[in-house]
Order: structure tokens, then sequence, then C-alpha cells
């Protein structure tokens, strides 16, 4: 089920933030939206996701127009959100805040709290715990545990590293490529198995697909399938991401 933006214009108080903006995700790919501080690419997520409104231009998700839809219908018709900040719930524990994710879906949880737990199994030995009292890169899981319980079309992660120690930006890194088509790299065969057995399940055919709003150039090269860059509330370059080289990268990415 692709999402596809196409021609979307957003203001703030009378400030244009987003010019014409269209992109796609499809199935089983990673997108990353990139580009400096304040060019739009938060107020890009709020818009796929409702919170924020925009003026001109469509958004759709498979066959369904979310323009005009409620952030908690556009949820249920297949958009799962990892916010900035990750917004887990400190005072819950893990498995109150994961089964947050199919309530608000109105669903029971079988075997997906399983196949996320294999996705995340430090999770397993912290269900118990208080969201707050976990780690950054804990909670950046959790987050993506959450948000993956809601069975989502189109997964959105807004800046997943940032505030993340490397050996945890590495891990979600790994997660995110298991999540897409990638396949997996580096597990030993029996743990391999079980991983690939759960994000078959998670993702049905690969239906799954991921954007990445991110600035850490190297993960998104290392993740990614396609970008797009912003700049001034616009998309000034994008293409496969084989093709992001040094010149692109010293005009619209470099401070």
């Amino acid at each position: 089920m692709n999402l596809e933006l196409s021609g979307l214009h957003v203001s703030y108080d009378g400030s244009r933030i987003l010019r014409d903006v269209s992109l796609t995700v499809q199935p089983g790919q990673v997108v990353c939206l990139m580009g400096r501080n304040g060019v739009g690419k938060t107020t890009t997520l709020r818009a796929i996701t409702g919170l924020a409104r925009t003026d001109q231009g469509t958004i759709r998700l498979g066959d369904t127009l979310l323009n005009g839809l409620r952030p908690e219908d556009r949820a249920r018709a297949g958009l799962g959100l990892v916010p900035q900040g990750r917004d887990i719930f400190p005072t819950l524990t893990v498995w109150e805040n994961l089964r947050i994710g199919a309530v608000a879906q109105g669903r029971k949880l079988a075997g997906e709290l399983d196949r996320v737990l294999t996705l995340f199994p430090v999770l397993k030995e912290m269900l118990q715990r208080k969201g707050g009292v976990l780690s950054g890169g804990q909670q950046q899981q959790l987050a993506i545990g959450r948000a993956l319980l809601t069975d989502p079309r189109i997964l959105l992660l807004d800046e997943p590293t940032e505030g993340i120690q490397p050996n945890i930006i590495d891990q979600i890194g790994e997660t995110i490529k298991r999540l897409s088509t990638h396949g997996l790299t580096g597990e030993e065969p029996q743990r391999a198995e079980e991983i690939q057995n759960a994000i078959q399940t998670l993702r049905k055919e690969a239906r799954l697909g991921i954007l990445l709003v991110e600035q850490y150039l190297d993960f998104c090269i290392e993740v990614g399938d396609a970008f797009y860059i912003m700049d001034r509330g616009a998309i000034v370059a994008k293409g496969p991401i084989g093709e992001l080289n040094d010149d692109i990268v010293r005009q619209h990415l470099t401070v």
C-alpha cells in the first residue's frame, strides 16, 4: 500500500511552511526524508498524520484519501507514528505501553506481541518496568514496538537516532532493515529464523513501508532505499539512496 503526497502546502500563522511537497513510499521500502533543521521535515509528518492542517494538496494511503480525516482515523487506516522524543508513557509499564498500541486499534494481542519482543528482546526482560526508567535507546525500541502493534501499513519515524548511543543506533538500524525488504545480516541461523518469521508475519508479505525523517547521514545510507531532501519547505533533491553523492550532501545537508 503506497503512501503518496502530491502538491502539499502547509502554513502556520500565515507563514508558508511546506511548498508543493510530493513524495511516495512504496510497500517494503525505506524512504529517508532529509534536510537541515527547520526545513519542514517534522511538519511533513504532522501533515500526513493530521496533526497539521494542509492548505492544498492530497495525501493518499493506497486508495484512501486521508485529507480531512482525524488523526485517529488515519491511524486506523494504516499509519503508525514514532514521534521525535518517543512520547512513551513514563508511569506505565513496558507491557502497558505496548498494549496501548493494540487497544488504540480495538484489537486484542495474540502472537503480535511475541513477534515484537522477538525484534526487541531487551523489552522482554523489562515488561514490568516503568517506561520512564528505561534508557533512551530502550524507550526508542519501545516506541517502535508500540507503533508496530497498531498494525501499520506505513511506519513514520521521526529522528529515531536522536540522543541514542551508537550501539543502540546499530540495533535500530538493523531492525529497520529487517522490517523492509533488506533481509537479515549477521544473525546466528536459529535467531535469524525466529526474526524472519516474526517479520514476515508483521509485514504480511512486505507490505510495510517506512518514511524515516533523519539527519544522521550514515544511518540513512545504511538503511535507506530512496531519499528526498527538503530545503525551505520544498523538495530540492530526490532519488535512489545510491545517488546521494557528495555534491548533493554539500549543497543541501552540510551546515
